[in-house]
């Protein structure tokens, strides 16, 4: 009950590097190489996935990290997600019509936050400097790179929203996407990170840049102005825990839904999972109860904390997953359980990264939907994303669009300590298929002792709005069993099986440093080490 992936988990001591294409991996790795450290891998990593996973990431979308320091045994989350427009209203949405946030229309566009997350983490916690980690991505930019299976696939699907507009053709080869192992170039992009380069994110935030931006998407009918771009900060941000059978697992803090994966692991504390079996039923249908009743609470609670108060103590209490777990039949799923509208997808890039001296960086990058709005700011190669389709335009929800405001994020870096070492830097890219995915992997190498590899090969779940995905290659009266216990059963196969994740784990070995890192076979990637 795996993923045939024939991958076995790759292993070095110097350092490692985890992504979801090998030439942005061996980018990050060949900085570790050069005396960086993983910070400075994770940019360069990400910035290369800019360009040879466009699709999914880029310089319009946003970025977080967690970064831990084995000197001195610290963590620090960085948010580099931008807000709404000064100028958003949802009442204007609702005088439209609109009942709910459209999904990528012009509307969704919130500042892009990834290139000053990148300049601020850099500067922060980094070694070198950001014109120096961005070589890589400008070098395969101008010069081209050759198209990846998966990537491809995506590619091919998002022809029809990326000629919406002249400046999609940006992004396509003669009005097509590019097929597996062909070369792309992407100069106008290459343009773009040279730019940023030569002078910083202020180059990204004011001038040229900033203004095609602003008129770009104003002239599509949206409310972004330059004086929003420039008026955008990171942030750095206390990390949120929870302790996991003497496990400490880390994420960052809401407005990011990490919370709802730390929920569904205190809940799951109060079972004996390993006497359940790895992939049984029962664990199955225990889980999954456990994940809709965190996602009901990340839907009600988690937003903007600086706009909305947020009960994220009260929410990470074991005495709170009591009640909750309280709520779960051992045999029947809740018809009623209340979780918001949860939909599948992988449109973003993680990133793990890990030094010899035991530093590490837990890196997300993401334009969340496949190209986010679809709209390329013309003559950049700048996708914007549309993160701010995960705003409400319910009246007095904590998540309101409102203006200046960040939504509820779905992108999670995740670290694990034990004993005050790092255990795990580790992640799963997948809009809301990412704390299930973190939930998940902690269960199958806490509970069950799989290596990081096997953890990722581990057939998964994945809940939806309309029941439960699973994939094929579970047995079938494992199915049958879960259908009974009243879960609506949506089987994925082939290429749709990354909806169902895309994670990298490192572990480190506090005793003799190895590192020990498995990929997502789903995808393009790769685990390198040296």
């Amino acid at each position: 009950m795996f993923f045939d992936s024939r991958r076995s988990t790759v292993h070095a001591k110097n350092g490692m590097v985890a992504t979801s294409q090998p030439l942005a991996a061996m980018a990050g790795l060949k900085i570790l190489m050069d005396g960086g450290n993983p910070v400075d891998a994770a940019v360069a990593a990400a910035a290369t996935l800019n360009v040879v996973e466009v699709v999914s990431t880029g310089v319009g979308g946003d970025m977080f990290a967690l970064v831990w320091n084995n000197n001195d045994k610290t963590i620090r989350a960085i948010n580099g997600s931008g807000r709404a427009s000064a100028a958003a209203s949802a009442q204007q949405l609702r005088d439209q019509g609109h009942r709910e946030m459209p999904y990528w229309g012009v509307e969704t566009v919130t500042v892009p936050g990834t290139v000053h997350g990148w300049e601020t983490i850099l500067n922060e916690c980094g070694t070198m400097p950001l014109s120096e980690v961005l070589k890589p991505a400008i070098r395969y930019a101008e010069e081209g790179f050759p198209v990846t299976d998966y990537i491809s696939y995506q590619w091919s699907t998002m022809v029809e929203k990326l000629a919406r507009l002249p400046s999609g053709q940006e992004m396509l080869i003669h009005g097509r996407a590019p097929t597996q192992g062909e070369v792309m170039h992407l100069p106008n992009l290459g343009a773009t990170l040279r730019a940023v380069a030569e002078g910083g994110a202020k180059a990204f935030y004011t001038g040229k840049i900033a203004e095609k931006t602003a008129a770009f998407i104003q002239e599509q009918g949206g409310w972004m102005t330059v004086q929003d771009l420039a008026a955008h900060t990171s942030d750095w941000e206390d990390p949120i825990s929870t302790d996991y059978r003497g496990i400490t697992c880390w994420e960052s803090p809401p407005a990011n839904q990490g919370i709802a994966g730390l929920e569904a692991l205190n809940i799951a504390e109060g079972w004996d999972v390993a006497a359940m079996g790895s992939q049984t039923a029962e664990t199955y249908h225990h889980f999954i109860e456990a994940m809709r009743l965190a996602f009901a609470d990340a839907f009600r609670y988690v937003a903007d904390p600086a706009k909305s108060e947020v009960p994220t103590t009260h929410l990470l209490s074991k005495e709170y997953a009591a009640t909750r777990r309280s709520l779960i039949d051992p045999n029947l799923a809740m018809k009623t359980a209340p979780y918001g509208q949860v939909t599948g997808g992988s449109d973003t890039v993680y990133i793990t990264c890990v030094d010899g001296k035991g530093n590490a960086c837990s890196f997300i990058n993401s334009v969340y939907n496949n190209f986010g709005t679809g709209m390329i700011v013309p003559g950049t190669g700048i996708a914007l994303h549309n993160r701010g389709a995960l705003f409400s335009l319910e009246h007095g929800h904590p998540n309101e669009l409102a203006p200046n405001k960040r939504p509820y994020h779905t992108i999670i870096p995740a670290l694990a300590t034990k004993d005050n070492e790092l255990y795990l830097c580790y992640g799963m890219m997948g809009a809301f298929m990412q704390p299930q995915g973190h939930l998940q992997l902690i269960r199958n190498m806490v509970d069950f002792g799989m290596d990081p590899q096997k953890a990722i090969n581990a057939l998964r779940f994945m809940v939806v709005d309309n029941g439960v995905l699973l994939e094929e290659g579970l047995p079938d009266d494992v199915v049958s069993q879960i259908q009974k216990m009243g879960h609506g059963v949506q089987m994925v196969s082939g290429y749709q099986r990354v909806g169902i994740g895309g994670a990298q784990i490192i572990q480190r070995d506090p005793e003799t440093g190895v590192l020990s890192a498995g990929s997502e076979p789903r995808k393009d990637g790769c685990a390198v080490g040296w």
